[in-house]
């Protein structure tokens, strides 16, 4: 069981809570538990990393529609954050916290972090590829069976000729006349604490610590070429439409190195003809003509894997639902399935030849042909939710 603290409930904000007041929240708590300020304490450590991954998560619009939806387990596997299907922002070193947040405390103070943390020049935190983000469209069947796509992409990768350096062959670099290769460059700022040192990535060499002499001819010194890529990735049984898969390192090549964004697959559902999905159940509109609603028999009807046949009782009434267990969609996280549900509709022919008319006619007085009081309640409480 994971036993994580509630993101809000770490950054003491509510629910509702907009942007600027996370990072309000945040800013407090990263300012009261900063390494600079709590040098040597483990605790205070461990508590600015947990407000920094809350405050990743809930600063992020995508991420945190997922953790409402989901919580700390993100729910099926491989959707929305990760393939280990939760939030790993737990992971962060602090280097990865202050490259990513520095800007939070205003003015470079507190940019990075020096003696009092560590001491250690940081470089700059690996670069990342865009997100690509496609539609794949799903009919029922394929929703409650699962399916593999494969799909021709267009993408950014890795140029093969510099090897995604940038320089040609690979090789065409010197070491950066600025930070000389540290990939940094220090300075002391004066904040309310008092003076403090901090690191900031060279801005010559974007932390390399070496620049390129001459550039790959192929990738023009970028690192990246665009070609197309047949991907392959397998759909879960029972996602819903706007449901999003991702696929870790399929997306598009970072400049220079670095690593590969993710491929974004949303799911959009096709319509189908003849069933309706409500959740994991599915809904059939049955229409019956008055012989079978009266006399009873047995139908076939469409199910999401073929077709079924089943029995209508004798008297079955309009508003009358059969339920068939069991076939409806399977729920993401793989426990139990849904039923299909046929409701029942009566068709009172519009026109009639004299012959049926007095067959029909024939029939008006008969006791068994008029509904009583407890009939009628009961049909109409039937169709009720009709008019809800």
């Amino acid at each position: 069981m994971d036993n994580k603290r509630d993101y809000y409930e770490i950054l003491g904000v509510p629910k509702t809570a907009t942007a600027d007041e996370l990072k309000k929240a945040y800013r407090k708590l990263a300012l009261k538990y900063h390494p600079d300020k709590n040098p040597g304490d483990k605790a205070a450590e461990e508590k600015f990393k947990e407000a920094a991954e809350a405050y990743d998560v809930l600063s992020d619009a995508d991420k945190r529609a997922k953790y409402d939806q989901w919580g700390h387990n993100m729910g099926p596997s491989g959707f929305g954050g990760g393939a280990g299907g939760s939030f790993h922002a737990g992971g962060m070193s602090m280097e990865d916290i202050f490259s990513q947040f520095g800007d939070i405390f205003g003015g470079g103070a507190f940019g990075g972090f020096g003696s009092a943390a560590g001491g250690s020049a940081r470089r700059r935190r690996q670069p990342k590829g865009s997100d690509l983000r496609i539609k794949v469209k799903l009919t029922l069947k394929e929703i409650a069976e699962g399916v593999t796509k494969k799909l021709k992409i267009p993408r950014f990768v890795q140029c093969q000729h510099c090897s995604g350096t940038g320089a040609k062959d690979g090789t065409a670099f010197q070491t950066c006349a600025r930070c000389h290769g540290s990939g940094v460059i220090e300075h002391v700022q004066q904040t309310f604490l008092g003076p403090m040192q901090s690191t900031a990535t060279c801005p010559d060499c974007n932390g390399d610590g070496k620049t390129i002499t001459q550039k790959c001819q192929y990738c023009n010194g970028e690192g990246i070429v665009k070609q197309e890529e047949v991907i392959e990735f397998t759909i879960p049984a029972g996602v819903s439409d706007g449901m999003t898969l991702s696929l870790k390192g399929k997306g598009n090549a970072a400049r220079k190195g670095g690593i590969n964004g993710d491929l974004l697959v949303v799911v959009e559902e096709i319509s189908d003809p003849e069933l309706i999905r409500d959740g994991n159940d599915l809904i059939y509109n049955l229409m019956l003509d008055i012989p079978t609603a009266a006399l009873g028999g047995s139908v076939e009807i469409p199910t999401v894997n073929g077709r079924a046949r089943v029995k209508i009782p004798a008297g079955t009434q309009p508003g009358k639902v059969l339920r068939l267990r069991g076939k409806g969609l399977p729920s993401t996280d793989g426990y139990g399935t849904g039923d299909e549900l046929v409701n029942i509709m009566v068709y009172i022919p519009e026109n009639l030849n004299d012959k049926e008319k007095e067959a029909i006619e024939s029939l008006r007085n008969s006791p068994n042909t008029k509904a009583d009081d407890s009939v009628k309640k009961r049909i109409f409480s039937r169709l009720r939710h009709i008019f809800e």
